[in-house]
């Protein structure tokens, strides 16, 4: 018997245990049922776990394990007498909770308790008004099994209407334990999936304008009330069960229900429990509030405004939540909220939290998910409102950094141009992009009409605040034109969206006043962009995608007409090309090959029609604004045969275009002129015909180098219009450089030529005529850029050989302009005179118009003052050139022509005397326009006394100077420009070559001045020297010396020439002084400087003429016999024809005087 016990497994020992404990406890019943029960009852805790033990785990577990329906039966017919011979509720509990627990474990048990023992609900509605919870829970758990299932739903609907609902509300209202409590909302979950039931208990029986009225909460206990008691519990379970019961009666009709819970104020205890850590009640929370968006009253009563803090706040502590779900519900009832807030109630009161509605978006638009981007995205379009931002001051500074982050987000999450895998989700990133860009736009135009918000209120006095509107509009339409309009046209041109198209040209649509004055160059940036792809927008099918292309077009046009035609902007015009594109712009359904197709075509006779012109004339508008920005979306080939056909049909049909449409049609053949065939006669007297029939030809001229170059490349054309087009080109003055530097956003590069006129003039040296004809007969301004068109021409163009076509105007030119004594054109003209004679070639003579103009300039002269340098300079050049490119004839007339102008000596006088009054530059580098007055100056005289005493002309007005004062500015040089000293050292090797004896000029020395003190007697040198002193000379001789040292060719061979004239003149009056001069043993040490200094050869003309100038006088301490045999060395060596020519001239007399020695 012991081996058989052993033998039991271990797994039967439990049970034959439990088996023995219930015979037992069975005995103690029967037998001793009073001390038992004395046992039990004081601790009810302990009486329940045991009633629950013997059913859940015994009756229960043998009742599932038989599987078998009879068995159900049996235990609901024992339930049903026990309830029935139950002296109190009480004693019910026990069946309540098997029947509960069956009905839990066994799937068709609640089926079955329905059909078949339907009188036992009897019992449980008495259990639900015993005062006793634990008996109501359990009775509550029973019943929402029972309403779990189907069956059980359809056989109690009756029950629950006519006797369940108050009691359970009233039970479900007064409950104070939480088991009370949660199986309580259990079973409402379960007769809240149901539509008749959820009418039920919300008292749909009511009218529904009552159900809108604070009445219906007059009930005892209205579901409303009773959730909204739980959810003022700090039970979060409670609370998340109270909102899922709310979720599930919303969702059935929020119009319906909802306003019951916001008159029972609901939403606000809603937004008190998303203080609450539970991701679980969060989540619950949030679609309850979003349910509750869905009627105006949620937000008439307020409740937005009481709880969008506590919403912001929530949102940011659920981010770092590793819960994308939660996070995308929660942006959604953001954006909901921000979307449906009325305009007249302002949501953020408090301008901190709008600085931290900003702050959360910022943070959620950086988040890594793309679906919660694209949800940010969203909320930001939505926030984007000016009743959420208008309160001051606005926050402009917070919304550029959340634009900037928006836009950045954006363009890191789109996909190369090859990946095709996110194409869906590209789209819709895209679009909501597009959305919010609009949303940011419309913002800022409502902003401009509110004086609140162009500038913030609390801006220090006398400050600039950068937290501006026109700031933050400034940077919003860089933005877009930097990083958004590039971005979103790469996708397009990918793959073209209606959604995404509508969006984005409503977006441009909109840029257009965001900033009004920068409208022009937005419009400017905008023309350069692809047509091609507006004109595809505006033939797709979609009517509002065609609408939105339509009106953005029309303004795009528009604003370009009012940015390129500003000098004659005609608001008559204006308004006629408006009419015309808004009717004719919708109706344009042609691909590009048929519009151009269309330009051909012609109406047909006496036809009232006029819808072919208006369509021909929009497509050319848009090809003219598309050229005039550099979009060339038509071959241009295909393009200038069209407007050429266009034409010829035009005046075919005795149509003759508007004006605008005709400078349009002008300007496209002028572009394309390059590209197309030359065009025939016909086509030409067309144009000219049509041109004919317009009173003044500015009505059609577009200040453009392409058209002037086509009007004046057919000799037909220019024949006709040259004249009128010239005097538009230059009339239109510099208008489109002011545009050139105010775009921001580019132009074409046909306007950033300096002068296009120029290689025009180049290929076609006729149309000079009619420039000097504009000068005679055009406004000052226009003559002025005329005459300096003209001289940039001479200037870089030597060999142009227009000399003799322009001197013969010239003269009539300057007798005109000199009876305007302030006219500003003079020193222009001057200067073309003096271009003009460096243009002329070789040695002429003078004819009568020379004599007529040298006669005319010098008087000028005279009537200048000295410091009228624009006229004097090239006046004086004018003259000293014409006396150096003549025959010795001419140059003898020309010599006493000047030395007969009293007036003009007397201004040289004053000119060459303010030599040594002007005060020295800091740097001797550069030639101001005094210095180089001053080089004309000395290097007119030193011709003047040159020529004279060589023709000895008549003088009749002589010059005066200290030559002390002429020594003293080569030999105190004080940084003297380099020409200026040239000048001076020219104008001292005459006087020198004349012994200081010219009748032209009167020498005052230092004894002569007038004031002198009474000088002491001269030394023998002195005198003989007069009026130089020995010591002057030496002077002069260190200075020339040390000039020499400089490396500039100009200044060398000056020096040298002056220094040998020095020497000339010293041997002439005292051969003693001359020979000391030139045996000074640092010219010795000069020749090896300028032997060192570069090329180490003999062979430098001023090297060559300083050892001729030594053999001359026999100096051999300077120069030896070696040096020489060098010399000759080298020049034999060398290839005498490659020399330079002043070093061939220098090198023949040095050879001429050694040959002589």
């Amino acid at each position: 018997r012991s081996g058989s016990r052993r033998c039991i497994q271990e797994e039967h020992r439990s049970l034959v245990r439990k088996k023995h404990v219930l015979s037992r406890l069975h005995d103690a019943l029967v037998w001793q049922a009073l001390p038992v029960v004395q046992l039990l009852a004081p601790d009810e805790r302990v009486c329940m776990h045991l009633i629950g033990t013997l059913l859940g785990k015994i009756l229960v577990r043998l009742v599932v394990e038989l599987k078998s329906e009879q068995y159900l039966l049996c235990i609901l017919d024992e339930s049903q007498k026990e309830l029935c011979k139950a002296t109190t509720m009480r004693s019910s509990l026990p069946t309540f909770t098997l029947l509960g627990k069956l009905a839990d474990a066994i799937p068709g048990f609640a089926d079955i308790l329905v059909v078949e023992h339907s009188n036992l609900v009897d019992h449980l509605l008495m259990g639900l008004t015993y005062p006793n919870e634990a008996i109501k829970a359990a009775v509550c758990y029973l019943y929402g099994k029972l309403y779990s299932s189907p069956v059980g739903t359809e056989r109690l609907s009756a029950h629950f209407e006519e006797r369940l609902c108050g009691l359970f509300l009233n039970t479900l209202g007064r409950a104070q334990t939480k088991e009370l409590q949660i199986n309580c909302l259990g079973l409402l979950k379960e007769l809240l999936k149901s539509d008749h039931f959820v009418s039920i208990l919300m008292n749909n029986s009511k009218p529904e304008e009552e159900s809108e009225n604070a009445d219906f909460l007059e009930g005892e206990n209205p579901l409303p009330l009773v959730l909204k008691k739980l959810l003022l519990t700090r039970d979060e379970m409670l609370q998340a069960a109270s909102s899922h019961c709310l979720a599930a009666t919303l969702v059935h009709s929020p119009s319906r229900y909802a306003p019951a819970f916001i008159h029972a104020d609901v939403p606000e205890f809603l937004f008190e429990c998303l203080s609450c850590n539970s991701e679980i009640l969060i989540w619950s929370v949030y679609c309850c509030l979003l349910l509750l968006t869905e009627e105006r009253l949620f937000f008439s009563k307020c409740h937005t405004v009481y709880g969008i803090e506590s919403l912001v706040r929530s949102l940011h502590d659920v981010l770092p939540l590793n819960n994308v779900e939660l996070h995308k519900q929660g942006l959604l009832l953001f954006t909901e909220i921000l979307k449906r807030q009325p305009v007249e109630i302002k949501l953020f009161t408090n301008r901190g939290v709008c600085i931290e509605a900003i702050d959360l978006l910022m943070e959620t638009v950086n988040c890594p998910v793309l679906e919660v981007v694209v949800e940010a995205v969203r909320a930001v379009s939505a926030f984007l409102r000016k009743d959420h931002l208008s309160s001051p001051p606005v926050p402009y500074e917070e919304l550029q950094k959340l634009l900037e982050a928006v836009l950045k987000r954006c363009a890191d999450l789109s996909p190369p141009q090859s990946s095709k895998r996110h194409a869906v989700s590209q789209n819709e990133g895209d679009s909501s992009l597009l959305w919010y860009l609009l949303c940011v736009c419309r913002l800022a135009v409502e902003f401009q009409s509110d004086p609140m918000a162009q500038e913030n209120a609390f801006t220090a006095p006398n400050s600039e605040s950068k937290d501006t509107l026109n700031n933050f509009s400034k940077f919003l339409l860089r933005i877009c034109d930097s990083l958004c309009i590039p971005m979103v046209m790469n996708y397009l041109e990918r793959a073209v969206s209606p959604s995404v198209m509508e969006v984005f040209i409503s977006t441009l649509n909109t840029l257009f006043t965001v900033v009004p004055n920068m409208r022009n160059k937005f419009s400017k940036k905008l023309g350069m962009g692809p047509s091609s792809l507006y004109l595809s927008a505006l033939l797709h099918s979609n009517p509002a995608l065609n609408q939105a292309c339509s009106s953005f077009l029309c303004s795009l046009c528009l604003s370009l007409y009012s940015a390129t035609e500003k000098e004659r902007t005609s608001s008559q015009e204006e308004q006629e090309m408006s009419e015309l594109l808004q009717k004719g712009l919708p109706q344009l359904n042609y691909t590009i090959a048929e519009s151009l197709l269309l330009l051909a075509e012609t109406p047909e006779p006496f036809s009232l029609d006029q819808s072919l012109c208006s369509h021909q004339h929009c497509f050319i508008l848009l090809l003219y604004f598309a050229c005039t920005h550099g979009d060339r979306f038509v071959p241009e080939a295909e393009l200038f045969l069209a407007i050429r056909n266009f034409l010829l049909s035009a005046q075919d049909h005795g149509d003759c275009p508007p004006a605008y449409i005709l400078r349009a049609a002008l300007y496209l053949l002028a572009v394309c002129q390059d590209k197309g065939k030359t065009l025939d006669l016909r086509s030409l007297c067309t144009i000219r015909r049509i041109l004919d029939g317009f009173p003044d030809l500015s009505l059609v001229y577009v200040h453009c180098p392409l058209l002037l170059k086509f009007f004046l490349h057919y000799p037909e054309l220019m024949g006709r219009f040259g004249h009128q087009v010239l005097q538009l080109w230059f009339s239109w003055g510099d208008c489109k450089q002011t545009e050139i530097e105010e775009a921001g956003f580019g132009v074409s590069d046909q306007l950033n030529s300096v002068n296009p006129l120029l290689p025009i003039l180049k290929s076609n040296s006729s149309i000079l005529l009619i420039l000097l004809d504009l000068v005679c007969s055009s406004s000052v301004e226009v003559a002025w850029k005329v005459l300096m068109t003209l001289r940039t021409f001479l200037e870089t163009n030597e060999d142009i050989l227009v000399c003799d076509l322009l001197r013969s105007r010239f003269l009539q030119i300057l007798q005109q302009l000199l009876v305007e004594s302030t006219n500003r054109n003079l020193p222009v003209l001057l200067s073309l005179l003096f271009l003009v004679q460096l243009r002329s070639k070789g040695v002429r003579e003078l004819d009568s118009t020379d004599f007529k103009l040298l006669h005319q300039v010098s008087n000028l002269c005279g009537k200048c003052r000295p410091m009228d340098t624009d006229l004097l300079q090239p006046s004086l050049n004018f003259l000293y050139w014409s006396l150096h490119q003549t025959t010795p004839c001419s140059q003898q007339r020309a010599v006493a022509v000047l030395l007969s102008n009293v007036a003009l000596l007397q201004i040289l006088q004053k000119v060459l005397e303010h030599t040594w009054c002007r005060s020295p530059h800091s740097e001797p580098v550069y030639l101001s326009s005094e210095d180089a007055l001053l080089c004309s100056g000395w290097l007119l005289v030193a011709s003047l006394l040159l020529y004279q005493h060589r023709y000895n002309t008549e003088v009749h007005q002589t010059l005066s100077l200290d030559v002390t004062e002429v020594l003293n500015a080569v030999i105190f040089r004080k940084k003297k420009p380099i020409l200026l000293l040239v000048s001076i050292l020219q104008f001292l090797r005459a006087v020198l070559q004349q012994n200081f004896s010219s009748s032209l000029l009167v020498v005052v020395g230092e004894n002569t001045a007038e004031g002198a003190t009474r000088p002491q007697p001269p030394s023998l040198q002195d005198a003989a020297l007069h009026p130089l002193a020995v010591q002057q000379v030496f002077s002069l001789v260190v200075s020339l010396q040390n000039l020499l040292v400089h490396k500039d060719f100009v200044l060398s061979q000056a020096v040298v020439a002056c220094l040998e004239t020095l020497v000339e003149y010293l041997y002439v009056k005292n051969q003693d002084v001359a020979l000391h001069v030139a045996s000074q043993p640092w010219h010795r040490f000069l020749l090896f400087t300028l032997l060192n200094r570069g090329r180490k050869s003999f062979l430098q003309p001023e090297v060559l003429r300083l050892m001729t100038l030594f053999l001359r006088y026999q100096r051999s301490n300077i120069i030896s016999q070696k040096e020489i045999s060098q010399i000759l060395q080298e020049a034999a060596e060398a290839n005498l024809a490659e020399l330079p020519e002043a070093t061939s001239r220098a090198l023949h007399l040095f050879l001429c005087q050694v040959r002589g020695q």
